[in-house]
């Protein structure tokens, strides 16, 4: 016989005299008052999924062993790629070309790409299942769905593929081109499915970088209409950030943990994604970003670093022609980002071997983010403000990059904002 704690006929009680003050609907929610919600995650969150057709020719005979055998996941899960000895093959069918002709990125021939599950807030997950921080904005959804969000109904995802960029004015790209079109169309039925309500949008990190690229590709008429705030926590300002061009000198470390950096470098030097977010002259000025014993770099010698580094020369030409243009959203905005994080702003490579891990020299940020490039971000962002659009950067003191939407003082402040945006 299944026995009643008092304690909990009391927590009943209170839920549902809280339900009365605020008019619970069905849904356990204010039906009058909440808006939809989509959901960016970060960099590492979305899944690809791939299918081997009979143009791939794998570099070792085991990376064919799933052609023809239609969709599996090629990055879901970072513990099955080590124990199956599958990150060769993994780092290979990740792999982008970039097609001069098109200019533009595309897979290695006979590797077809997706990724599943768009529309849906559970649709993207942690890539390391041994871990137990509920990465990957699974807290916030956490606390939309107490409040009474449903997947589906008023609460949304729009995954991406992380290897490609947004377009930049004069650079195409298919991938980003038809995604956007998903978002908006995602956009347009979350409201119709919702009493016509304005969404908010809520992204992390690189999610932030992605959905800024959206907002913008739309026409302000479509905004108003559609759009009732957009939350940045934590978003990759187009300034850029030091930590990318570590990674793409001496490889990623967080893409799959447990393998050597160095084993999957080759791989993100390929990725759109990766130069996009290189430090910019605009933040970081001539100021030192790479430091040897025979030369420095600063973020005007790409020129040279980046052929030092062997990277392709066309990809180099595209890198130095990006002309930075940050436009605000023109939609109401609220930019939260951590503080007071030790946050690598200078490496130093001593003898020029690339090969090495740097010495780090650290400022201001969130661990990630440099400080003096998000406040430049900031400052563009709020020029919105001379159009009587509101925006509002919120600074977490001691919140990390990751942490921010998992640690409960500053989890706390960013659904804050979003509850804020519904009234």
């Amino acid at each position: 016989m299944a026995i009643v704690s008092p304690f909990a006929d009391l927590v009943a009680l209170l839920a549902f005299i809280i339900c009365l003050i605020h008019r619970c609907g069905a849904g356990g929610y204010d039906a009058e008052l909440y808006h939809p919600v989509i959901l960016v995650p970060g960099f590492t969150c979305p899944n690809v999924e791939a299918r081997l057709t009979d143009a791939y020719v794998p570099s070792v005979p085991r990376c064919g062993e799933l052609k023809g055998k239609g969709w599996f996941p090629l990055w879901k899960n970072t513990t099955d790629l080590v124990r199956q000895d599958y990150v060769p093959c993994f780092e290979e069918q990740m792999r982008l070309i970039y097609d001069p002709t098109l200019n533009d990125y595309r897979n290695l021939p006979g590797v077809e790409t997706r990724v599943p599950d768009f529309g849906s807030a559970h649709g993207f997950t942690s890539k390391n299942d041994s871990s137990r921080i509920p990465t990957c904005l699974a807290r916030v959804r956490e606390e939309l769905e107490l409040l009474g969000y449903r997947d589906g109904d008023t609460l949304f995802g729009a995954p991406y593929d992380p290897r490609h960029a947004p377009p930049l004015p004069g650079q195409p790209s298919q991938v980003y081109s038809d995604y956007f079109a998903r978002v908006k169309d995602l956009v347009e039925r979350a409201s119709e499915k919702n009493q016509n309500k304005p969404v908010i949008l809520v992204a992390h990190s690189f999610g932030g970088k992605v959905i800024l690229g959206f907002v913008n590709s739309t026409p302000v008429a479509w905004r108003k209409k559609f759009i009732k705030h957009l939350v940045l926590v934590s978003p990759t300002p187009p300034e850029g950030f030091l930590g990318v061009l570590v990674s793409l000198t001496s490889g990623p470390s967080f893409l799959v943990p447990s393998v050597p950096p160095l084993l999957l470098r080759q791989m993100w030097r390929t990725f759109a994604s990766t130069l996009l977010s290189l430090p910019s002259p605009m933040a970081f000025g001539h100021r030192p970003i790479v430091i040897t014993n025979h030369k420095n770099y600063s973020a005007y010698d790409y020129k040279d670093f980046l052929t030092a580094l062997g990277l392709n020369t066309e990809v180099v030409k595209r890198v130095l022609s990006m002309k930075l243009r940050i436009d605000p959203p023109m939609v109401p905005t609220t930019y939260l980002n951590g503080i007071g994080v030790k946050t690598p702003e200078q490496v130093v490579y001593r003898d020029g071997n690339f090969d090495m891990a740097p010495e780090k020299v650290y400022g201001d940020g969130d661990g990630t983010m440099n400080l003096f490039s998000v406040l430049a971000f900031v400052k563009e962002l709020s020029r919105q403000q001379e159009a009587s659009i509101p925006f509002k950067f919120v600074e977490i003191a001691n919140a990390t990059h990751f942490d921010i939407v998992v640690q409960e003082h500053s989890l706390k402040k960013v659904m804050d904002v979003i509850l804020e945006a519904n009234r």
